[in-house]
């Protein structure tokens, strides 16, 4: 089946030659057609160009889209969730209104155990189900690619249980799905005074069974202050190293935890929060295949520092903006939103923002061969806006959904 799109007032982030991902200044500038056509064929980018050179076999085309006045952007790639859980925490949101901090509030059993708590009682149809509905909800606002992680089983028949879910979902949805095993999330009650006992359980339970039924794309540890050490995160990832599991880490949402080092010591494919970046921190990044990655939505939630977004990119580093969807600190997955608060709170130019939420967050999930641009041969994951005046909007109008039409795979999402 083929989809023909044409006169589309924008055709946003085409590449003749493909990058893998945008650091420094290649963000200030974005490739863009004006008065631009698109072709699908199957499930891939086929060719694109403007409107005075169509080649005279795509005029026939039997599905057509006219998007005049309209933009086509690629499909953003989100690349941390955590949207498979078993229940919301607002009960948390409210101490946290009244002065809590996010540690106070794990210390006491809340955060990340209390969501393990519900995760054991939890089917995996009802899981299974409530996520659904969550990925069709992202997917109404431009998601096309996701990267989901469990940890919030923190023992080996709960983290199993999550990695199924994904793996179904993985079968089920059209968006692109890739499964991060974070069972290194939080240290379960009946281990804190034996962090090390925990820690052998992941090693040599959990993570042979997880890469024993292929469950996992990447591994993922939480490096910080009052979770696990850089000699904690260390022993984990070089356990998953072991497995072919390549990792993504946590870290620095808390303090200058030194997760940034781990995360380049191992080649981490990326490394996410970075709160607490300083200079030492952009120079272990710098030259390196690790995606800086900063969550906005967590920051603003937990009315925490932001990260140094402005310092990063001026050195030269690339940086990827991702939802960290999840109930207690960043519950939406709305990515127009991220891209806006990378703008508003970030001070990063609306450029700066697209390539951060598609080719460089489709780098830090191992997609960006082929996701995160338009391309020819690229799958077919795009998004049509309402008719909206320039990219400048859509970090300006940060209320409400710009999104008219969704493509996944080459194919109409209703």
């Amino acid at each position: 089946m083929s989809l023909f799109i044409h006169s589309i007032k924008e055709l946003v982030l085409t590449e003749e030659t493909p990058k893998t991902f945008y650091a420094g200044k290649e963000m200030a500038h974005i490739s863009t057609i004006k008065n631009a056509w698109i072709y699908i064929k199957g499930d891939k980018i086929f060719d694109f160009g403007l409107m005075d050179s169509i080649p005279d076999g795509f005029k026939n085309t039997k599905q057509q889209i006219d998007a005049s006045g309209k933009m086509v952007f690629p499909s953003y790639c989100d690349s941390h969730t955590h949207l498979v859980y078993p229940a919301s925490r607002e009960i948390e949101y409210v101490d946290k209104i009244k002065g809590l901090s996010y540690e106070e509030i794990a210390r006491r059993g809340g955060g990340i155990l209390n969501s393990a708590k519900k995760m054991a009682i939890t089917s995996e149809d009802q899981l299974f189900n409530d996520a659904l509905t969550r990925l069709n909800e992202i997917v109404k606002f431009g998601t096309g690619a996701v990267e989901i992680k469990s940890g919030y089983g923190l023992d080996t028949e709960n983290e199993l249980k999550m990695l199924r879910v994904i793996k179904r979902l993985k079968e089920y949805s059209p968006l692109t799905i890739k499964a991060t095993f974070l069972g290194a999330h939080a240290i379960p009650m009946e281990y804190k005074s034996n962090p090390s006992e925990y820690i052998d359980l992941i090693i040599n339970e959990m993570i042979p069974q997880v890469a024993s039924e292929d469950l996992a794309d990447y591994i993922d540890v939480f490096c910080d202050t009052g979770f696990f050490s850089p000699e904690d995160t260390d022993r984990i990832l070089n356990a998953g190293m072991k497995y072919g599991l390549r990792a993504k880490i946590h870290a620095n949402e808390l303090d200058y935890s030194g997760g940034i080092q781990v995360a380049t010591k191992y080649n981490a494919l990326s490394v996410d929060h970075l709160e607490f970046t300083g200079d030492a921190e952009i120079k272990a990044l710098l030259n390196t295949e690790t995606m800086p990655t900063i969550l906005p939505g967590a920051a603003f939630f937990l009315n925490m520092r932001y990260a140094p977004a402005r310092k990063m990119i001026d050195a030269g580093l690339p940086i990827a903006l991702a939802s960290d969807f999840n109930p207690g600190s960043s519950p939406s997955g709305n990515m127009q939103l991220i891209q806006a608060m990378g703008s508003i709170l970030y001070r990063m130019t609306p450029e700066e923002g697209i390539y951060a939420t598609t080719i460089n967050t489709a780098y830090a999930m191992g997609l960006s061969e082929t996701h995160g641009s338009i391309s020819r041969g690229k799958i077919a994951n795009l998004f049509i806006t309402k008719e909206i005046p320039s990219i400048e909007y859509m970090p300006y109008s940060f209320g409400d959904n710009k999104v008219e039409k969704i493509i996944l795979n080459g194919k109409i999402i209703d």
